[in-house]
């Protein structure tokens, strides 16, 4: 089944009780039993709704891979993914990371024993020079959020499986649409599905995709021990999203290769970050390992400091200077001191996060506006 299909009707079966093609919103928390233990595959929400399995077996067809987790954020996703270490267990993972991310590793999972190395992956083979005995978890991005580094992934599972560790790919900023981690040997596929995969600004959500029957046991184990999952309402509205992935990620894609290539050239910026330029680092492994370069795109405004930058931040009329990503509406942020402020300042700065960088979420707009737009806010 070939992907825009399956977008549309992957994990998806008419209602049997009413025809319904649309899978109905399952409103319920708990479900009636025949006798004890007797019951259709269904007892109480948290653990399983039919609306979250839909979804969950559409999200698994989408990375080709077996199973399919939902949780109610990306976060509870990723912190899913960090019980299962243990006191002493280490995790090699990238030097450019969403803040997010960064936060979780540092001040929540640091203080429970955990050892986090934070390393520059672009080139692969620097993993082999943090791995002991002790390492358990790779925790990779591809591309990175917000420097675009693209990380070769193929190369990073080769050594995670020489020496036995997990590698689990967070692939928010491609899309299922763009790369699939999982064919080019991941472990365990992490979306942050409030993003392109939701792809409406309207809903929280994270999920898993993976392969593996054992490791599928032990992290819904987690996952329905404590609780992280999300409701049905959330879970139609994603399936509604996900049957417009394809045709979405082909305008954003188109309207950031438009806006890149116009930054590339602008006199009022200074390094433009987008794989689809040949000069980008590891611009051969993105064209390997994607199908498009996407909508995501960071700039630095020339010469500028925090004021000149916050200025032309807020100056946008169709860009919304806004938190998050991969929605229809263009958004616009500041990440030093939005989505990457958790992280501290020379940190940021050691990975590109500078002051004057601006992190841009292209959407399908008409790109004549959105063209307009930069024009205008990039004069002040």
């Amino acid at each position: 089944m070939k992907f825009a299909t399956k977008a549309i009707h992957a994990g998806q079966e008419p209602d049997p009780s009413t025809g319904a093609v649309m899978t109905p919103i399952y409103q319920t928390s708990t479900y009636w039993q025949k006798s004890p233990g007797e019951h259709q595959g269904f007892e109480y929400s948290r653990g399983t709704n039919p609306t979250r399995r839909a979804l969950e077996s559409c999200l698994a067809a989408l990375e080709n891979t077996t199973y399919g987790l939902a949780f109610s954020s990306g976060m509870a996703a990723t912190d899913a993914v960090m019980k299962l270490l243990r006191a002493g267990d280490e995790v090699i993972t990238g030097n450019d990371l969403y803040g997010g991310s960064y936060r979780i590793f540092t001040k929540i999972f640091a203080q429970y024993g955990i050892k986090f190395h934070f390393v520059d992956l672009s080139d692969p083979h620097r993993v082999q020079d943090y791995i002991n005995d002790n390492t358990k978890l790779i925790w990779i991005e591809t591309p990175t959020n917000p420097t675009m580094q693209i990380i070769d992934i193929a190369a990073v599972a080769a050594i995670a499986k020489a020496n036995k560790v997990l590698l689990a790919v967070d692939n928010t900023f491609a899309s299922p649409y763009l790369q699939n981690p999982k064919d080019l040997g991941a472990d365990i596929v992490m979306h942050s599905v409030t993003k392109y995969l939701g792809g409406h600004s309207d809903v929280v959500m994270g999920a898993l995709m993976l392969d593996d029957e054992d490791l599928y046991k032990r992290l819904w184990f987690i996952y329905n021990s404590c609780g992280a999952t999300p409701g049905p309402m959330d879970s139609f509205l994603v399936l509604r999203g996900i049957k417009t992935l394809h045709l979405r990620m082909k305008a954003h894609c188109e309207n950031g290769r438009r806006i890149a290539q116009f930054l590339k050239t602008h006199p009022q910026v200074g390094k433009v970050y987008w794989p689809g330029f040949e000069d980008h680092p590891n611009h051969e492994v993105a064209k390997k390992q994607m199908r498009d370069f996407g909508g995501m795109i960071s700039f630095t405004v020339k010469d500028a400091g925090l004021e000149k930058t916050f200025k032309v931040a807020s100056s946008f009329k169709v860009f919304s200077l806004a938190e998050s990503l991969g929605g229809v509406e263009s958004l616009i942020n500041h990440p030093a001191t939005m989505t990457h402020a958790s992280i501290p300042k020379e940190t940021r700065e050691q990975a590109g996060v500078t002051d004057n960088l601006l992190r841009l979420s292209v959407g399908v707009e008409d790109i004549d506006d959105l063209l307009e737009d930069l024009e205008t806010a990039l004069k002040l």
